[in-house]
């Protein structure tokens, strides 16, 4: 239960961190920095994975926190993108 726990911390904490590196906000509050969180964790590791990085530093509560950091910033960032695209503000 307490790994859980550590995992859904560790998905806001990611996620709440690449929404700040990201230009525009992540709408969604504490659920959508976990969301961005758990879809960073996956974009970071594909991309890290595809360079051949792998886990590349920390890992906490089973996510590799450099790269699912910069998947996360990624993810808001093209969240963004796509939002201002269809005419709507991410702000």
């Amino acid at each position: 239960m307490i790994s859980v726990l550590i995992t859904l911390i560790m998905a806001v904490v990611i996620g709440a961190i690449g929404s700040a590196i990201a230009p525009g906000v992540m709408p969604g509050g504490i659920l959508g920095s976990m969301i961005a969180g758990f879809v960073g964790a996956w974009i970071g590791a594909w991309l890290f994975g595809q360079l051949g990085l792998g886990n590349l530093g920390l890992v906490i509560g089973g996510f590799a926190v450099i790269p699912a950091i910069i998947g996360a910033a990624l993810f808001v960032l093209l969240l963004g993108l796509v939002a201002r695209g269809l005419g709507r503000s991410a702000m």
